[in-house]
C-alpha cells in the first residue's frame, strides 16, 4: 500500500511513517509538505491514500483534498487534525474525505482508519460522531455559510485567538492578505470586533471556548 502523508511538520510526518508499516505490510510511505506539493506527489505518484492535515501553509488541507478529489473522485483521502469542532468535521467531510481524525487520537486510531478506509468504509473517530449528531451535521448560524473555506479558516484562527502575524506565518500568507481576509470576514457576519467574532463562533459551535 502506498500513502501520501501531507503535514507541514516533519516530525509529524515521521511519526506517522514510523508506525504504519508495523501494521501495514507492504507499506510504502511518500511525504508532502503543503497542498500544492501533496497534489502534485497524487498526479506522480497515484497513492492508495492521502492522509491530510487541514492547516497548510498555501492551500488549505481541504481545498487541496478538493483538487484532489477533483482529478480523481476514488481519491481516499482522510483528514488528521487538530480542531475537532463538529463544523469543521462536516466541511471536511463535505469535500469528499472518507474519514477524520485528531491528532491527539492514539496510533491504534490511525491504524484503524487507514485499515478500514483502504477497504472503501468511511472512518470518523468516535468522540467527532457524537460531536456531529449533537450538532445536528449544521452551522447553527447561516451566515457562517457566506464565508468560503480559507475565510472560514481565518475565521476559525480568530476565534481561537491567534494573531493576524501568527496567522499569516502559519497559512504562509503575507500579512496584508490576513488583514483583508479578516476585513472581508467581519463584513460578511456583518461584526465590528474580535470580540463579536468570538462570541458568534462560541454560540454557532465553531469552538467550545475562546482561547
Amino acid at each position: 500500500m502506498k500513502i501520501l502523508i501531507t503535514d507541514d511538520h516533519s516530525v509529524v510526518r515521521q511519526g506517522y511513517a514510523s508506525v504504519l508499516p508495523t501494521v501495514i505490510q507492504p507499506c510504502e510511505i511518500i511525504e508532502a509538505s503543503n497542498g500544492e506539493e501533496a497534489n502534485e506527489l497524487y498526479l506522480n505518484e497515484s497513492p492508495d491514500i492521502v492522509i491530510m492535515d487541514i492547516n497548510l501553509p498555501g492551500i488549505s488541507g481541504i481545498e487541496a483534498a478538493s483538487r484532489i478529489l477533483q482529478h480523481d473522485p476514488d481519491a481516499k483521502i482522510l483528514f488528521f487534525s487538530m480542531y475537532d469542532e463538529a463544523p469543521i468535521v462536516k466541511q471536511a467531510l463535505d469535500a469528499g474525505a472518507m474519514g477524520y481524525i485528531t491528532k491527539s487520537g492514539s496510533p491504534k486510531t490511525l491504524l484503524e482508519a487507514v485499515t478500514r478506509i483502504s477497504k472503501g468504509e468511511i472512518f470518523i473517530e468516535y468522540d467527532l460522531v457524537m460531536k456531529l449528531a449533537l450538532n445536528n451535521q449544521e452551522v447553527s448560524d447561516e451566515r457562517l455559510r457566506e464565508l468560503t473555506q480559507r475565510e472560514f479558516e481565518v475565521f476559525v484562527m480568530l476565534a481561537r485567538g491567534q494573531s493576524n502575524q501568527l496567522i499569516s506565518e502559519t497559512l504562509d500568507l503575507n500579512i496584508k492578505t490576513v488583514s483583508n481576509y479578516v476585513t472581508t470576514i467581519k463584513s460578511k457576519l456583518n461584526i465590528s470586533s474580535t470580540a463579536e467574532l468570538v462570541h458568534l463562533a462560541i454560540d454557532a459551535g465553531v469552538i467550545k471556548f475562546a482561547h
